[in-house]
């Protein structure tokens, strides 16, 4: 079984092999229980948005990670994925802006992706 952080940066790998934009990690597991890590990710259009997604839930399924629940995948502006300790966000850049996830969790520290190997 995958820790949350091995299981975040899975994620986030997945976000970026597709493009995502804005991609950011929190670590909001000293912030809130509802998870350990928090990932927010921009895509360009209603079919980027679920290609994103798509590929996220095929790596962590490959990983052993099951989604434990799914929000908005056929609304098409901000889709959640909720894989226990982590949780998955993906958004059109209205929505981001318009709910600005990164100031209501203004108090987590941000996960440098780069340090792991994830080149957004």
């Amino acid at each position: 079984m995958l820790s949350a952080k091995e299981a975040a940066i899975i994620a986030a790998k997945a976000l970026d092999d597709k493009k995502a934009m804005d991609l950011m990690m929190l670590e909001v597991k000293g912030v809130t229980t509802l998870a350990e890590y928090m990932i927010l990710s921009t895509g360009t259009s209603d079919t980027h948005l679920r290609a994103l997604c798509d590929e996220v839930e095929k790596k962590m399924e490959e990983a052993g990670e099951r989604i434990w629940h799914r929000e908005g995948y056929r609304g098409d502006t901000w889709i959640v994925m909720d894989f226990c300790g982590v949780i998955v966000h993906v958004f059109t850049p209205e929505q981001r802006k318009f709910y600005d996830l990164e100031r209501l969790w203004g108090d987590a520290p941000k996960v440098d992706l780069e340090e792991l190997g994830v080149r957004n």
